[in-house]
């Protein structure tokens, strides 16, 4: 296929996933604890989704890359490489802090959540930053 649209759509599923991080959490922070679960249940959602969309794309095409060089090249992988360890991380923490919530037990959720949600969101902001680079700034030399 000439043209992917899985890369697009995952950077945009990873925007989704930034806005409904922070409006649940501006809903939580107003008490307003049903808007709250709705807003994170649904970032929850779009994260598997991404992550669907990234691995079905990576099956079919491999690895991306990016053809940025020197203090570019530098940047770009200082990028993916933080995101890329926390995200493993934010696949772990993101459902364990919603099972928390879910379960009622609140003080674990809170002091969990306090830790996961600037961790998912460097992970979401920063999925479309290593897209913005990868495919618009820097995009790697095509083959074949």
């Amino acid at each position: 296929m000439e043209f992917d649209v899985l890369p697009a759509v995952s950077s945009a599923l990873n925007v989704a996933t930034t806005v409904l991080l922070l409006v649940g959490w501006t809903r939580i922070r107003r008490r307003d604890v049903d808007g709250h679960r709705r807003a994170m249940l649904s970032a929850l959602a779009t994260s598997a989704v991404f992550l669907v969309t990234y691995v079905v794309h990576h099956a079919l095409h491999g690895a991306h890359g990016s053809g940025a060089t020197g203090a570019a090249r530098t940047f770009y992988l200082a990028i993916l490489g933080t995101h890329t360890v926390l995200a493993v991380a934010v696949a772990v923490l993101a459902p364990r802090v919603a099972w928390l919530g879910l379960k009622g037990r609140l003080d674990a959720h809170r002091r969990l959540a306090k830790v996961t949600l600037p961790v998912w969101l460097y992970v979401s902001v920063t999925g479309v930053a290593v897209y913005v680079m990868a495919y618009h700034l820097w995009p790697a030399a095509r083959t074949g």
